[in-house]
C-alpha cells in the first residue's frame, strides 16, 4: 500500500487550477492578433471550457476526444500555414497546446508542464514586438508563472504573500541576468536565427511607385527613423531623406531600373554646409538607408548607388545604427553617363497624348525654362493636394493635368516626370521622407511613415542632377510646415501625428525617447557596443574566450556569495520553522511524513484523513504556523504553534 501512494504522482489541488488557467492565458493572449481567427476562438474557447469544469467540478473530457481535436487542430495549421514549420507555425503549435493541455491535467507534473510551456512561450513574444511594453508585460507574466509553481509546492496562501515570494526569487536571478547580458558574447541581429517569414510584415517604402502607394503609407504613425545631428540642425525646407529612385515607367507604375549594365562612382560635390549625423533605422528589409539629401560620407558596408541613394550590402532586417555625413547643397553627376540619361528620357509610346502635346511647347526652351513652366501651371492653376484624389484610367497623366487636378505627392512627381522627359529633359521619380519632428526629451528628429514623400530630379548639362519637389509648388505648406498643415482634419492621417494638445504631445515625446533608449541601450546592445563597454571596464579588445571566462569567474563568485548568504541564514533558523519542523518531526515517528513540496494545510488535511484523531490538533498547527510563514501572525501565534508541540509529545507519551 504504501509503494503504491508514492508512486502515484501526486494529485493536483483543485486551489491551484486558476493559477494554470491564468498563466496560460496570460502567455497566449498577446498572440491572438498573430493568429487565425479561428485558432484564437479555438484556443479561448479550451481555456473558457476548463474554467467552467473546475467551478462544477465536473471529470475532464475523455483522452479520445482529446486526440480528435488535437489532430484536426494540427491539420487545421497544416492547412492554414502551408506547413508545421516556420515562426508563425510553431507559434501556433506552442498556442494550441497551452490551450489543450488543461484539458489533460489531473497531476502535479501535467501543471508543471503548463508552466514550463509557458515559460517557453513567453519567448516568442519577442519574434512580432521588442517594446518596452512587451517586457513589461512578459516580466508581469514571468512573476505570474514563478507565483504558479510557488502555489503549486507551497499549498494554499495569501495572494500577496505569493507575489511577493515570487518577485523577491526573480530580484535574486537579477545579478545573473545582468552578468549574462553584459559578458555573454553578442552576435549580429536577433539572438536566435529568425526564419524566413520573419520579415513578411515590415512596412515602408517599395521598390515601385503607382498612385495610392504612398497616400496609402502616409496613413502610418510607425516610426520610420530617427536622427540625432552632432552640431544644428538642416532647416526643414532641406529635411529631404532620399530613398530608392524610379527611372522605369510603364504608363501606371514607376520602378527602379532593372539595368545592371557597369556604371562609374556617383561624383559629389559639396557646396555648403556639411551635417554630421547619427540615424537608428527601423527594420524595413530593403537596401537602403535614407541618408539626407546628398550623402558626402558613409558608414562601413555602405555604398552610393549611380541612382545616389546610400544603400548597404544586404537588406536591413534589423533595427541598426548608421553615422553619415550629407550637404543639401551639392552638384551631383554633372558628367552623367549616356545611358543613365537616355534612360531618365524613355516613355512608353501612345499614351497621354495632351501631355505630350504640352510638352512638345515647351521643347524650343532650354531645360531650366521648361522646369519653371511645368512648376509655375502646378502653381497659378487649380490643382490640389489631397489624400484622397480620384481613380485614374489608362491616359493618366492626361486626366490628371487636365481633368481631376487633385492628387498626392506620388501623383505630382510623376506627372512633373512624365512632361520633362517628353519635353526632352531628362528626369526620374526620387521616393523618401520630408520632414521631420524633433523631441525635445532625447533631441532625436523622428520621421514617421506619414512623412513619405515623393520628388522630382532633373538633369541640367553643366549643373547635374537638380531636386523639383512639384508638391512645393502646390502646397507649400506640406514642405515647411509638414503634412498636418497641408492636409484638412478630414484626410485621413494617423491620430498620433495630428495631436493637438500639449499635454498628449508631451507624454508621446516622453514615450518615444523612452522607446528610443530601450532601443539604443538593450536591444541594440550588438557587438560593437559589447567591445566599447568592456574596453571602459578594463578588458581591451575582448574576445569570446575572454568573455567566457570572465562570466564563469563572475558567475562563480555570485553564487560562492549566495552560497554563503545561505548558509549564513541556516545558522540562525526561523523560530517557526523550527517549531514546525518538530512538529511534522513528531508525526513522522508515528508513520505520516510530510513531503518536502507538501504545504501546511495540504498535510493537514492528509494527516487528518490518515489519523482522524489528530486532526483537530495538526489543523490548529498548520494555521498558525500558515499566518505566520505566510500571513501577518506574530508572537501570539507562535506561542500556540509550540503548544502544540508540547500537547502532540504528551499524547504520544501517554500512548505510550
Amino acid at each position: 500500500m504504501g509503494k503504491r501512494s508514492r508512486a502515484r504522482p501526486p494529485a493536483l489541488e483543485h486551489g491551484a487550477v486558476p493559477w494554470l488557467l491564468a498563466g496560460a492565458l496570460a502567455t497566449a493572449a498577446p498572440h491572438a492578433g498573430h493568429l487565425p481567427p479561428w485558432l484564437s476562438l479555438l484556443a479561448a474557447g479550451a481555456l473558457l471550457w476548463r474554467s467552467w469544469l473546475w467551478q462544477r467540478r465536473r471529470r475532464l473530457p475523455p483522452r479520445w476526444a482529446l486526440g480528435l481535436l488535437a489532430i484536426g487542430s494540427v491539420a487545421g495549421i497544416a492547412w492554414q500555414f502551408h506547413s508545421v514549420f516556420g515562426r508563425d507555425a510553431g507559434v501556433a503549435m506552442l498556442v494550441l497546446l497551452m490551450a489543450l493541455k488543461p484539458l489533460e491535467m489531473h497531476a502535479r507534473r501535467d501543471a508543471l508542464v503548463i508552466v514550463m510551456l509557458g515559460f517557453f512561450l513567453l519567448l516568442t513574444h519577442y519574434f512580432y514586438s521588442q517594446s518596452i511594453a512587451t517586457g513589461v508585460w512578459l516580466l508581469a507574466t514571468m512573476t505570474l508563472l514563478t507565483g504558479t509553481l510557488i502555489r503549486l509546492h507551497g499549498g494554499t496562501q495569501p495572494v500577496a504573500t505569493i507575489a511577493r515570494e515570487a518577485a523577491r526569487l526573480l530580484l535574486q536571478a537579477l545579478p545573473f541576468l545582468l552578468i549574462l547580458y553584459l559578458l555573454f558574447p553578442r552576435v549580429s541581429g536577433p539572438l536566435w536565427g529568425l526564419p524566413q517569414d520573419a520579415h513578411g510584415a515590415l512596412s515602408g517604402l517599395s521598390t515601385q511607385m503607382s498612385p495610392g502607394s504612398i497616400s496609402n503609407l502616409i496613413q502610418s504613425g510607425a516610426v520610420a527613423f530617427r536622427s540625432r545631428f552632432v552640431d544644428e540642425l538642416p532647416e526643414k525646407t532641406e529635411l529631404y531623406w532620399r530613398g530608392p529612385v524610379f527611372d522605369a515607367y510603364d504608363g501606371t507604375t514607376w520602378r527602379v531600373s532593372a539595368q545592371q549594365s557597369p556604371r562609374p562612382a556617383p561624383v559629389i560635390e559639396a557646396r555648403g554646409v556639411t551635417y554630421t549625423y547619427t540615424t537608428i533605422l527601423e527594420a524595413h528589409n530593403q537596401r537602403w538607408l535614407l541618408a539626407l539629401d546628398l550623402p558626402t560620407r558613409l558608414p562601413p558596408d555602405a555604398s552610393l548607388a549611380p541612382t545616389l541613394e546610400a544603400v548597404a550590402s544586404v537588406p536591413v532586417r534589423v533595427r541598426s545604427r548608421f553615422t553619415f555625413a550629407s550637404s543639401p547643397d551639392y552638384r551631383a553627376n554633372r558628367g552623367e553617363v549616356p545611358a543613365t540619361l537616355a534612360e531618365a528620357l524613355r516613355l512608353p509610346a501612345r499614351i497621354n497624348p495632351r501631355s505630350r502635346a504640352l510638352a512638345q511647347q515647351w521643347q524650343s526652351l532650354p531645360p531650366e525654362r521648361i522646369v519653371e513652366a511645368a512648376l509655375a501651371m502646378f502653381r497659378e492653376d487649380d490643382f490640389h493636394y489631397t489624400l484622397q484624389p480620384p481613380l485614374l484610367g489608362r491616359d493618366a497623366v492626361d486626366q490628371f493635368l487636365f481633368e481631376t487636378r487633385r492628387g498626392f505627392c506620388e501623383h505630382y512627381a510623376s506627372a512633373f516626370v512624365f512632361l520633362m522627359r517628353a519635353a526632352g529633359v531628362p528626369a526620374r521619380v526620387v521616393a523618401g521622407y520630408q520632414g521631420g519632428e524633433v523631441n525635445p526629451v532625447d533631441g532625436y528628429l523622428i520621421v514617421r511613415q506619414s512623412d513619405a514623400h515623393a520628388w522630382a530630379e532633373v538633369w541640367l548639362a553643366g549643373v547635374g542632377w537638380v531636386r523639383i519637389d512639384p508638391t512645393a509648388a502646390v502646397a507649400p505648406s506640406r514642405i515647411e510646415q509638414g503634412i498636418v498643415a497641408a492636409l484638412p482634419a478630414s484626410e485621413p492621417l494617423p491620430a498620433i501625428v495630428r495631436l493637438d494638445a500639449d499635454w498628449l504631445r508631451d507624454l508621446r515625446n516622453r514615450w518615444e525617447a523612452a522607446n528610443n533608449g530601450w532601443n539604443i541601450w538593450v536591444l541594440g546592445y550588438n557587438p560593437q557596443r559589447q567591445r566599447e563597454l568592456l574596453s571602459r571596464l578594463g578588458l581591451q579588445d575582448p574576445d569570446w574566450q575572454s568573455m567566457t571566462t570572465s562570466l564563469a569567474v563572475l558567475c562563480s563568485l555570485l553564487l560562492l556569495s549566495v552560497t554563503l548568504w545561505t548558509l549564513r541564514e541556516r545558522r540562525h533558523p526561523d523560530p517557526a520553522q523550527l517549531a514546525w519542523g518538530k512538529y511534522c518531526g513528531q508525526l513522522a515517528r508515528r508513520g505520516i511524513c510530510r513531503a518536502e513540496w507538501e504545504g501546511p494545510l495540504d498535510f493537514a488535511d492528509r494527516v487528518a484523513q490518515a489519523r482522524p484523531a489528530l486532526a483537530a490538533l495538526t489543523s490548529e498547527a498548520a494555521g498558525h504556523y500558515a499566518e505566520l510563514r505566510y500571513g501577518r501572525g506574530g508572537e501570539g501565534h507562535l506561542r500556540l504553534l509550540r503548544d502544540c508541540v508540547r500537547r502532540l509529545s504528551r499524547e504520544r507519551r501517554n500512548e505510550v
